[in-house]
């Protein structure tokens, strides 16, 4: 780390650089240079360094998730970094003081952790439509992120965070795109009878869309005799999203329709 630096400061001196740029960057590397070695390893001040980049780092993902009205937000975005950086925290102070500890045996832990806590954010309706894997997947990230402040990588904890963050914000977009697009969707639907299943194939024929792994249930929703199904459709021409959920809302028998 040291050589790099002062190799980088002698191709600084050697440039074209006006004399105050030249003297801030010349300045700022040699801070890098002097602090660096003690934020990676464990003593008061990288302790408070890492923590606090945890809580920044964990809060600012949590914020994005609980604007949304998700279950896990802030707090809990901010408590799995924390938790995460503590422990391998805790690991490097065990191998620098007493010579024993495994980075890799306490960091697999917490991802087997988060695999219980992230499991609780997925939701399952009545309905079978699947809510909360985002901010599963948001919370497994997390932990990584923390692990790797914990341990002091910097570099790739702010750089995770940063894209971590543009990923559950921008890229829904995208992900909506994609999916509107598709000429495959499973859907949940109702109808009134059973006998009404076997009208909506018909009519489906009709309207060239395939109908494949067909579920039939009783309807949970409902104190009648509906019935419930879950179902692939396929379309055979070039159909958005939202037609073929109006097509499938026109046909006779059918009380309730919805993707999944």
């Amino acid at each position: 780390m040291a050589s790099g630096c002062r190799g980088v400061l002698i191709f600084i001196r050697a440039g074209k650089y006006p004399p105050g740029k030249r003297l801030f960057v010349m300045s700022a590397i040699q801070f890098s240079a002097q602090w660096a070695p003690l934020l990676r390893e464990v003593n008061w001040i990288s302790i408070l360094v890492r923590l606090c980049l945890a809580i920044f780092c964990g809060g600012v993902i949590g914020i994005e998730r609980g604007r949304k009205g998700r279950t896990a937000g802030f707090r809990t975005h901010v408590l799995v970094c924390i938790g995460s950086a503590l422990t391998v925290l805790t690991n490097q102070y065990m191998m620098q003081y007493f010579g024993s500890g495994d980075p890799a045996r306490l960091g697999a832990q917490v991802i087997n952790g988060i695999g219980f806590l992230g499991a609780g954010t997925i939701i399952v309706t009545g309905r079978h439509k699947v809510r909360g894997l985002t901010t599963a997947a948001g919370l497994w990230a997390s932990a990584c992120m923390g692990l790797a402040i914990g341990i002091g990588f910097y570099e790739a904890a702010v750089a995770a965070c940063i894209l971590i963050l543009f990923v559950n914000s921008t890229l829904h977009r995208l992900d909506g795109y994609v999916i509107s697009k598709s000429k495959v969707i499973e859907l949940y639907v109702e109808f009134g009878v059973v006998d009404d299943i076997s009208g909506f194939i018909a009519k489906m024929r009709q309207k060239d869309i395939r109908v494949s792994e067909l579920e039939i249930t009783k309807d949970a929703n409902s104190s009648d005799a509906a019935v419930a199904a879950t179902m692939l459709l396929r379309s055979t021409v070039r159909r958005d999203r939202a037609e073929i959920l109006a097509i499938v809302s026109d046909v006779q028998g059918v009380k309730f329709v919805e993707s999944i």
